[in-house]
C-alpha cells in the first residue's frame, strides 16, 4: 500500500494528543486514501472472479458502480462523505476478507445502499429497480428500509432520490448532503413501517447507529463479544442527554476538543448492556471503521466524555498509521498498567497514546474553573492514578526495537508532552 507522507510538524503536534486543525485534515484524507485503496481492491476483485458470479450478482454490482461513479463526478465532496462513513470502511473490509461464493456476493449487494446514498447526496438521478437479497437495504448515515420483496425501485420526486420498498410497505426520500435533522432523525421523510431512521446527537454532525448492518463486526467486541444493541433496547433520550452533557464538560475544559470530536466522531454506536459478569461499559473503536465510537450506554456525561477523547485517539493512531508506519513487526509481548494481559508494542502504542489524551483532558480539567467541582475532584483522582502508569509505559515504548524512526521520534514527542504536563502540575501547585 503507498503511504502518504506527513509534515514533520503535523506529527509532532499529533504526537502531543492536542487537537490542531492540521492534524484534523492529515488524518481526514489519511482515512478517505485507505477507503479508496478499499474500494478499488474491492473492484479488483470483482473483475478477477467476474466469470464465477452469478449474473443477477454481477448485473447489479455492475449498476452500483455505474451509479457511484455518476454521483463522484457530479460531487466528488458528497460522495466521499459516505464512503468516508465509519460502517462502509467496516464493509469494505468484510467484503474483501469474505470467502468467494456467496458470502462474498452477500457482501457485494451492500454496494447498492452506498451507491443510492452517494447519488442522493450528489443530487444525482437514478432510477430503476434495486436488489436486496438480505432483505435490509441499509442506507449508511441514514437508516435502512425493509425490503421483505427482496426488491425496491428508486426513482426521482421534485429532485430527490425516493426509495421505495417493491411491494409498497415502505420509503423514504434521501436527502441532498447532510441535511438538518428532522425530529432527531437523519432524513426522516419516510413512511410506511418499512422504514427506519438513524437519530441525530444534538450538536455537530453525529448519529446514533444503532441500525446499520456493519456497526459491529461480528461476534462482538472484545473478550466476551459483547454485541451490538438493537433498535428496540436503545434509550436514545438517555444517550442524547449524555451526549449533550458530555459536550458541555468538554467545551468548559478544552474547546478544541469539541472542534476535533465533530470533526472525527461521525456515529456512536451502542453496545449491548453489560451481562451478569457485571461488565462495565466498554469503548471500543474498530480499525476498519475509524470515526464510530462503540460502547455501552455510560453512566453518566463524565465517562462518556473521557470515552470520546479515548477513543477518539485510537482513531487518531489508526488512521496515522495508515500514512506512516509507527511498529515493526514483532513478537515481544509487554505488560501495562490498564490491562491484565500482555501486549505487543503496536498494541502498547495504542493505549498509551488513549491514555495521554486523557492525561491531558484530566489536568486542564483541573483547573477548569467553569466546569462542575465533581468534574474537577474526578480529573483530579484520575490524573494521579494515571500519570505513573503512562509514564510506565512509555519507558517501555522508549526501550523497545520495534519502534520504526518515525515511531521513535512520535514517542519521544508523547514523552515530551508528558514531561511538560507534570511541570505544569508542579509549578501551579
Amino acid at each position: 500500500m503507498t503511504r502518504a507522507s506527513v509534515p514533520p510538524d503535523v506529527l509532532t503536534a499529533l504526537a502531543g494528543t492536542r487537537p490542531t486543525h492540521a492534524g484534523t485534515q492529515t488524518l481526514r484524507a489519511a482515512v478517505h486514501a485507505r477507503r479508496m485503496l478499499l474500494l478499488k481492491a474491492l473492484l479488483v476483485r470483482v473483475e478477477r472472479q467476474h466469470a464465477h458470479l452469478p449474473h443477477p450478482v454481477r448485473r447489479g454490482f455492475e449498476d452500483d458502480w455505474a451509479l457511484l461513479e455518476r454521483a463522484e463526478r457530479t460531487d466528488p465532496g458528497a460522495v466521499r462523505e459516505v464512503l468516508d462513513y465509519p460502517t462502509t470502511g467496516a464493509w469494505l473490509t468484510e467484503a474483501l476478507a469474505a470467502p468467494a461464493g456467496p458470502e462474498f456476493e452477500a457482501h457485494l449487494a451492500h454496494l447498492t445502499g452506498v451507491a443510492v446514498v452517494a447519488a442522493a447526496r450528489a443530487g444525482c438521478p437514478a432510477t430503476g429497480t434495486l436488489r436486496v437479497p438480505s432483505g435490509l437495504l441499509g442506507l449508511p448515515g441514514l437508516g435502512v428500509l425493509r425490503c421483505p420483496s427482496g426488491r425496491a425501485r428508486v426513482g426521482d420526486r421534485d429532485g430527490r432520490l425516493r426509495v421505495v420498498e417493491d411491494a409498497g410497505r415502505g420509503a423514504v426520500d434521501l436527502p441532498r448532503r447532510r441535511a438538518p435533522a428532522q425530529d432527531g432523525a437523519r432524513g426522516r421523510t419516510g413512511h410506511g413501517y418499512g422504514w427506519s431512521a438513524l437519530r441525530a446527537l444534538p450538536g455537530g454532525t453525529a448519529v446514533l447507529d444503532d441500525l446499520d448492518p456493519y456497526r459491529v463486526p461480528h461476534p462482538g467486541i472484545g473478550p466476551t463479544a459483547v454485541p451490538a444493541a438493537d433498535r428496540a433496547h436503545t434509550d436514545h433520550p438517555a444517550w442524547a442527554g449524555r451526549w449533550r452533557r458530555a459536550r458541555v464538560l468538554l467545551s468548559v475544559t478544552d474547546p478544541g476538543r469539541i472542534a476535533e470530536t465533530d470533526a472525527l466522531v461521525h456515529a456512536l454506536v451502542p453496545l449491548a448492556a453489560a451481562g451478569r459478569d457485571g461488565a462495565v461499559p466498554t469503548g471500543a473503536t474498530v480499525r476498519a471503521a475509524p470515526g464510530a465510537v462503540l460502547t455501552q450506554l455510560p453512566a453518566g456525561a463524565a465517562e462518556l466524555a473521557e470515552t470520546l477523547v479515548h477513543e477518539t485517539h485510537h482513531t487518531k493512531l489508526a488512521a496515522l498509521d495508515d500514512s506512516v508506519p509507527l511498529c515493526r513487526p514483532g513478537g515481544t509481548l509487554h505488560r501495562v498498567a490498564w490491562r491484565p494481559d500482555p501486549r505487543p508494542a503496536a498494541a502498547v502504542l495504542q493505549g498509551t497514546y488513549a491514555h495521554l489524551a486523557l492525561l491531558d483532558l484530566w489536568w486542564r480539567a483541573q483547573r477548569a474553573s467553569a466546569a462542575p467541582a465533581t468534574w474537577r475532584q474526578r480529573a483530579a483522582e484520575r490524573y494521579g492514578r494515571y500519570r505513573e502508569q503512562v509514564g510506565e509505559a512509555l519507558s517501555v515504548l522508549r526501550g523497545s526495537d520495534e519502534l520504526t524512526c518515525t515511531g521513535r521520534h512520535f514517542v519521544q514527542e508523547m514523552h515530551r508532552h508528558h514531561s511538560s504536563l507534570g511541570t505544569a502540575v508542579r509549578n501551579s501547585t
